[in-house]
């Protein structure tokens, strides 16, 4: 019995793989407007998984691709199968200009009315919740694994990601993506894993300061809205992002300490494990993600670092500290070679060399420049800005980059 559970589950985690590579063909030809094709593609995508988030978003995207493409019929299907499928986004569903061609049919309304709405963040940053229960689901499935080790999967699957919170079924998605490849993570870094345990149980120690930085943040910028904060358990998939259903964080590269066991680690993850009083810094930091959705849509490198920049730059304000710290020391006296660099590129689709590019990680430079470079542009404007509650509200509302760059004469303080 146990041996045909794990092959369900080692089916289940292959199809969530085809349906994921899918929606990733269909994305394709969606960007190629090529929309009767792509919707056909998101069709397979829903097909091919059983994760239910995957499904709304294969679902909901395949009906906006069949309203572009003029089939409204099966744009309507679609809809309704997302919502039957748990879609509870009213808000962004009426504002999507995709699906603008079924605003004028009958049905919208019965089907705009037809959704459950979910709050998921409100204006009072006493309202936000940290939910660590994933943390303990793990540790559960942790001990599990330990003693029926030719089951992983099938307990990885049951005890951690089928009882996941909203927030680490987003994390999965964006980060985690594949379950063989998370368990495969854990047993290469069992040591690692093992030594942090006790730590990750201790984020109620931080809360007093995660809170005041919450609260700090109304004074900065009072149209702030605040979701819950998830802690998550990954496999260095993401120290943090954001999804709709709030702030997530993957506590395992939040913990370090003195009884932390590191050598089963890469070059880059030494370098970017934090420690556990530096976790309200990078709520801090993804707090300001969480604000950044009135931003202009923009594929050039110096968008990409002006998005992560703020984030540490604004989260530097209210808590203290950036979330990147290690960048300010290296950066320090390298400022002008490094700058020439980022020039080179800045209006280039190249923000792979500048962010999230911890292949490029080495003991002589870190990776992860971009976050400095967008750092010190968003500083130097909120310097010079007599207003400092307007200069809050513009880095937030950027329509025009390279007018914001050169606004805030950056190359000055370097």
């Amino acid at each position: 019995m146990k041996k045909q559970l794990l092959c369900l589950v080692m089916i289940a985690n292959a199809f969530a793989a085809f349906g994921q590579n899918w929606s990733k063909k269909a994305d394709k030809l969606y960007s190629d407007k090529e929309y009767s094709k792509a919707a056909k593609m998101y069709d397979v995508a829903a097909d091919s998984t059983h994760f239910v988030k995957l499904k709304q978003i294969a679902y909901y995207n395949g009906a906006c691709s069949y309203a572009l493409a003029g089939d409204k019929e099966k744009a309507f299907a679609r809809l309704n199968l997302a919502i039957k499928a748990g879609y509870h986004n009213k808000t962004n569903m009426l504002t999507d200009s995709d699906l603008k061609s079924l605003h004028q049919l009958p049905q919208w309304d019965k089907l705009v009315k037809s959704i459950k709405e979910r709050i998921t963040s409100s204006p009072d940053p006493l309202k936000a919740r940290l939910i660590t229960s994933d943390v303990e689901n793990f540790w559960e499935t942790y001990d599990k694994a330990k003693t029926d080790s030719a089951n992983k999967l099938a307990i990885y699957q049951k005890y951690y990601l089928d009882k996941a919170s909203p927030g680490l079924q987003d994390y999965y998605i964006n980060k985690i993506r594949n379950l063989q490849n998370l368990v495969r993570g854990h047993q290469v870094r069992k040591k690692f894993l093992a030594s942090i345990r006790e730590n990750t149980m201790k984020v109620e120690s931080q809360k007093v300061a995660m809170v005041a930085i919450l609260v700090k943040f109304k004074e900065l910028y009072p149209q702030a809205m605040y979701p819950d904060i998830y802690f998550v358990i990954g496999d260095f998939s993401s120290g943090g992002t954001v999804s709709e259903e709030g702030l997530l964080i993957g506590l395992d590269m939040q913990v370090d300490g003195p009884e932390v066991v590191k050598d089963e680690l890469s070059l880059w993850q030494r370098n970017n494990l934090r420690k556990l009083e530096g976790l309200p810094n990078l709520i801090a930091h993804e707090l300001i993600h969480f604000q950044q959705n009135n931003m202009a849509s923009d594929t050039t490198l110096l968008k990409g670092v002006m998005v992560e920049g703020m984030a540490d730059f604004m989260g530097e304000l209210i808590s203290g500290n950036t979330a990147n710290d290690r960048l300010l020391r290296y950066t320090n006296g390298r400022e002008k070679q490094i700058w020439a660099d980022f020039k080179k590129e800045m209006y280039l689709n190249r923000s792979y060399n500048w962010i999230a590019n911890a292949n490029q990680e080495t003991e002589q430079k870190p990776a992860d420049l971009g976050y400095w470079v967008g750092y010190r542009i968003c500083k130097a404007y909120y310097e010079r800005a007599p207003d400092k509650k307007q200069a809050i509200y513009d880095l937030l509302h950027i329509k025009d980059y390279k007018k914001l760059y050169e606004d805030s004469r950056v190359e000055e303080t370097l």
